[in-house]
């Protein structure tokens, strides 16, 4: 059975930080790309960061560039992602998901149930 499970959600204050993981089971974790988006109410979902396990190829979205880092730990089949300088527009649930990396987007295929991400003072 294919499965992400994510975890490392909460409330942080602006400026703070939190990390994100998503632990993979079910299929060859080393041959697929993974990552997250995020969906906050009444807003579109946004894709956030991708990393190819495989050759390490990176996306992020421009709203988070300089701020989140993506990883991949292959032994424990886990993606990571480190969320530095945290504003309030970062609020959303985020989601574990397996990535399909276009030229200018990034679609969805599979994903986990979320953890909620909640940045406020």
């Amino acid at each position: 059975e294919v499965q992400l499970v994510e975890s490392g959600g909460g409330l942080v204050q602006p400026g703070g930080s939190l990390r994100l993981s998503c632990a993979a089971s079910g299929f060859t974790f080393e041959d697929y790309t993974i990552g997250w988006f995020r969906q906050a109410p009444g807003k579109e979902r946004e894709g956030v960061s991708c990393i190819s396990v495989g050759d390490g190829g990176l996306y992020y979205s421009d709203s988070v560039k300089g701020r989140f880092t993506i990883s991949a730990d292959n032994a424990k089949n886990t993606v990571h992602l480190q969320m530095n300088s945290l504003k309030p527009e970062d609020t959303a649930v985020y989601h574990c998901a397996v990535c399909i990396v276009g030229l200018d987007s990034v679609e969805f295929d599979f994903w986990g149930q979320g953890t909620q991400v909640t940045v406020s003072s």
